[in-house]
C-alpha cells in the first residue's frame, strides 16, 4: 500500500470513530431516556466506546450504520404514526370496581432529590383513595421499595404516601398497610398473599397506572387464585402521555413504556423477575 493509500486509510478509520462516538452517542442518550434508572453513567459511557471502537474497523461499521438506520426508521414510524394505539391497549387491563375487602396501591417512582412522589405514583395514590371514599374497601395497602433499584438514600415511597394520606385525613382515614422491602411486582403480591392468608380476604381491589395492569393482575392472580381471592384491576389515570396518541411525544413516551413492560415480560420468560 502506497503512502497515499495508508493516509487514506488512517482518515476512514478516524472518519469511522468518529461516526462511532456519533451514533454511540445517540444510542446512550436513547437507552437513558428509555432505560430510566436502569442505565447508569458507566453503562452509557460504554455504549460510546464500544460504538467508538466499532467504527474503527469496515465491516463492522457497516453492521453499526445499518443497524442505526434500521433503528432509526422504526423509531421514524413510531413517532409519526399512532401505530403503537394497538400494542399499548394490550398492556392494559381495567374493570368496574366492586365491594372489596382491600384496595392495593402499587408503587411506582418517587424523585429522590426532591423527595417528591412521582406523578404515577400520586395518581395511583388517589385513585385507591377514591375507591376507599367510596365505600369499596377498609383498607389501603402502599409500598416500601427495597432500595435494590436507584439511589440508596431515596425516600420511602411508603412513608411520603402515608404522609400525603394523614395530611388529607387528620382524623380519620383508611387503614393503612405497607407492604415492606419491595423491589418488584412479584414481590408486592407476594405480601398482599400472605396479608391475605392471615386477614381472610376474599377480594382485592388492584391499582397501577394502564400499562401495567395486564402484566400486575396476572402476577396477583397467580399469587392468590389458589387463596381463592379474586383480583379486581382497577386503573389509575395515565400521566405520562395522552393515551390516544395525538403527538410524537406522546408516542415517544409511549414507545418507553411499551420497552419497560416488553423487556419485564422477556425477563419473566428467561427466569428473571419483573421489576415494578
Amino acid at each position: 500500500m502506497g503512502q497515499q493509500g495508508k493516509q487514506n486509510d488512517v482518515k476512514e478509520r478516524r472518519n469511522g470513530v468518529l461516526s462511532g462516538v456519533a451514533i454511540g452517542s445517540a444510542l446512550a442518550v436513547l437507552a437513558a431516556y428509555l432505560g430510566e434508572i436502569r442505565a447508569p453513567v458507566p453503562l452509557l459511557l460504554a455504549l460510546i466506546l464500544i460504538c467508538a471502537g466499532l467504527g474503527a474497523f469496515r465491516p463492522a461499521r457497516r453492521v453499526l450504520k445499518v443497524g442505526a438506520g434500521l433503528l432509526a426508521a422504526v423509531f421514524a414510524l413510531c413517532l409519526l404514526t399512532p401505530v403503537l394505539r394497538a400494542p399499548l391497549a394490550s398492556l392494559t387491563e381495567s374493570t368496574e370496581p366492586v365491594q372489596a375487602d382491600a384496595v392495593i396501591v402499587l408503587g411506582a417512582g418517587v424523585w429522590c432529590g426532591t423527595g417528591a412522589l412521582e406523578p404515577s405514583s400520586l395518581a395511583r395514590l388517589i385513585r385507591g383513595l377514591e375507591l376507599w371514599r367510596a365505600g369499596l374497601a377498609p383498607t389501603l395497602s402502599v409500598s416500601q421499595q427495597s432500595g435494590l433499584i436507584g439511589p440508596k438514600n431515596c425516600p420511602k415511597i411508603s412513608d411520603l404516601e402515608r404522609v400525603y394520606i394523614r395530611g388529607l385525613y387528620p382524623d380519620g382515614g383508611p387503614q393503612v398497610l405497607t407492604l415492606a422491602n419491595v423491589t418488584t411486582t412479584r414481590d408486592e403480591a407476594a405480601r398482599v398473599r400472605q396479608l391475605a392468608r392471615v386477614r381472610g380476604w376474599k377480594r382485592v381491589l388492584l391499582v397501577t397506572s394502564p400499562s401495567h395492569s395486564a402484566r400486575a393482575a396476572r402476577l396477583f392472580r397467580t399469587q392468590l387464585a389458589p387463596l381463592g381471592v379474586a383480583v379486581t384491576s382497577v386503573n389509575a389515570p395515565e400521566t405520562c402521555f395522552d393515551t390516544t396518541l395525538p403527538l410524537p411525544s406522546d408516542r415517544l413516551a409511549a414507545l418507553r413504556v411499551l420497552l419497560y413492560e416488553g423487556i419485564s415480560r422477556v425477563k419473566a420468560g428467561v427466569g428473571g423477575t419483573p421489576e415494578r
